[in-house]
């Protein structure tokens, strides 16, 4: 990690490993591909192998309760933010337009605001981004994330707010 400072400034330049992402990546049961750029790491990740969707769920639907209870991550479905990580999900999209089932996408934020601290108040390093990515891929295949509000990103498991026919 490094330290960049500017006038009043100050960003946190973390040196994520691509190899290390891949790998976790592989442990947590994801095929990937990653596009590694300079101040993010791009991921596409899919888990073929699954036959059922991920457990990425719609927060606001009380069908979801349950899911909602146990979930240690939270994703803003405008941004795409996880909140309080330095990491976005998004869905993958089929030809169609419909969002994938088993596959999702993730960015890894390379350069923070100096401020910028885990929950807990606790300090960013690349050892707790691995540690981070690792649980949220977890979550996606065993206890749920959960997203919260709006259009951009879209639930794959549980109810969601589009149930009956398209018009």
């Amino acid at each position: 990690m490094q330290v960049l400072e500017a006038g009043r400034d100050k960003y946190l330049l973390l040196e994520i490993e691509p190899e290390s992402v891949a790998n976790i990546a592989r442990q947590a049961g994801f095929e990937v591909k990653i596009d590694d750029g300079s101040r993010v790491m791009s991921l596409e990740l899919s888990a073929s192998e699954r036959q059922v969707p991920l457990l990425l769920f719609d927060a606001a639907d009380p069908g979801n309760l349950g899911w909602f209870s146990r979930c240690q991550f939270y994703v803003d479905g405008k941004s795409g933010a996880v909140l309080q990580t330095p990491l976005s999900l998004g869905n993958q999209r089929d030809r169609s337009g419909r969002p994938i089932p088993n596959a999702v996408r993730v960015q890894i934020a390379k350069e923070l605001p100096g401020t910028f601290r885990m929950p807990g108040r606790q300090p960013i390093n690349e050892q707790v981004v691995y540690a981070v990515f690792f649980n949220l891929l977890n979550a996606l295949l065993n206890t749920g994330v959960g997203v919260c509000g709006g259009p951009t990103v879209k639930p794959l498991a549980g109810r969601s707010e589009n149930i009956g026919p398209r018009n």
